[in-house]
């Protein structure tokens, strides 16, 4: 068995750490909206094109746009977007994990059955590669968006990741909405890793593995 993280809700608080170099930003600036605000505004731009967004076109461009979007519906400068994303990408470094992360996927690593953990994302690879979640996995299984050719929700990005860990089983833990409903409607074996500001999709199927904290997750692998 194979078991992938979700990189950016599943591992990584995000918002946290993205947010606060937002809030850096919007100070320098004199803006009145917080962190968090740009963030949120940034993420739901960021989740809308990656429904329809097909490579060759990378995370980053996909980012680049979101940001735009997101700054010219707070009335901010739009053309300012694509140095802040810069900036924004040099901060990952220094996104926090969430808490229960190095142990968690530890417990998972150390099953008999799983042969290895890894990353399933939407991400471009030198960004995968910036994060402390990526010293966690195996290298070699980092199935991001950009390597696979799709990206979520799109079932094509599961399907892409059942043949490359082909012949082992795939497991996915996921945390966002969109995650945890593509995954299981693209039929593969998930385990939903509740996260703050993370909620099951209420028109998407109910996931029938689910954890409050990554240390438990061992024990529900152990019984798919």
């Amino acid at each position: 068995m194979i078991v992938t993280f979700d990189l950016f809700s599943a591992l990584t608080d995000t918002r946290t750490g993205a947010s606060r170099t937002f809030a850096g930003i919007a100070a320098e600036r004199g803006w009145s909206q917080s962190g968090e605000d740009l963030y949120d505004a940034w993420d739901a731009h960021n989740k809308a094109l990656q429904k329809d967004a097909r490579p060759p076109r990378t995370f980053r461009e996909v980012s680049r746009s979101a940001l735009v979007a997101a700054y010219a519906d707070l009335g901010l400068g739009a053309e300012l977007a694509p140095g802040d994303l810069a900036r924004l990408h040099e901060t990952i470094p220094d996104w926090p994990l969430w808490p229960d992360v190095e142990a968690g996927v530890a417990g998972v690593a150390a099953l008999d059955r799983v042969s290895a953990v890894g990353l399933l994302s939407n991400v471009d690879d030198d960004l995968a590669r910036l994060t402390r979640a990526h010293a966690l996995v195996d290298p070699d299984l980092v199935l991001s968006s950009q390597r696979l050719g799709a990206f979520k929700p799109s079932p094509d990005i599961y399907t892409a990741a059942v043949a490359a860990v082909a012949p082992e089983r795939l497991v996915h833990v996921a945390a966002s909405a969109r995650d945890v409903r593509g995954a299981l409607e693209a039929g593969i074996t998930a385990v939903r890793l509740a996260r703050p500001g993370h909620v099951v999709d209420a028109t998407g199927p109910r996931p029938p593995n689910e954890v409050q904290d990554a240390a438990d997750l061992a024990s529900t692998i152990v019984g798919l």
